[in-house]
């Protein structure tokens, strides 16, 4: 059962939500278009910020419910608990449905922490939303919150521990790598800011997917 939920785990994380709004609405491909990314900013981006939304909470979801709800199935140990939430993690950003290439995990690995150390995922919102709204870079904005996200869960009290430190900590350095192009083009100085009027010929790059 346990290995069954962690396979599950996994297809629930790849659900590729932004992928299939595209499709619906659109009817294109959003690795074609934009920032190639699979996740809710480049659905902002060019399908419209009413489509945003919705995507994100998936996505967010997608994190949440492996970690909150399928441990109290089989009163898991709370390393199953870290486990489920990874698999959920790597599903996104390697999901099978559009051949292993998904989203950067960031409102995935949102939703995880959101069931594990809400207090954090606040304190990181709130340092998102500082760096992010007055820059227009939203990767800088996932870079930081990432980078703090350790530190919030040492000063929260969230359950978890040292594994919880440990899985932030992870979590804190895969984002930042995944970020790795877009820190270079704004340490360079040709990162575009993301425009939040949804226009599609907004040429960011930065994602929170």
């Amino acid at each position: 059962m346990t290995y069954a939920l962690l396979a599950l785990s996994y297809v629930l994380g790849a659900t590729p939500s932004s992928y299939w709004v595209s499709r619906l609405v659109r009817g294109i491909d959003l690795r074609q278009h934009g920032s190639g990314n699979l996740g809710a900013t480049n659905v902002f981006r060019i399908v419209g910020p009413g489509w945003a939304a919705p995507v994100m909470v998936v996505d967010v979801v997608k994190g949440f419910v492996p970690v909150w709800l399928f441990p109290r199935l089989i009163d898991a140990t709370f390393g199953w608990t870290l486990a489920f939430g990874g698999a959920a993690i790597v599903g996104h950003i390697f999901s099978f449905w559009v051949g292993f290439k998904g989203g950067k995990g960031v409102a995935t690995s949102a939703g995880v922490l959101l069931a594990l150390a809400p207090w954090a995922v606040l304190g990181c919102f709130a340092v998102w939303c500082a760096l992010t709204f007055p820059t227009g870079y939203v990767a800088l904005g996932s870079i930081g919150a990432a980078v703090s996200l350790p530190i919030f869960v040492l000063l929260t009290p969230d359950r978890g521990g040292e594994g919880l430190m440990w899985f932030s900590l992870a979590l804190a350095v895969f984002v930042t790598w995944a970020h790795r192009s877009n820190l270079k083009r704004i340490l360079a100085g040709t990162e575009s800011r993301f425009k939040w009027s949804g226009d599609a010929k907004a040429e960011d790059h930065s994602e929170v997917a």
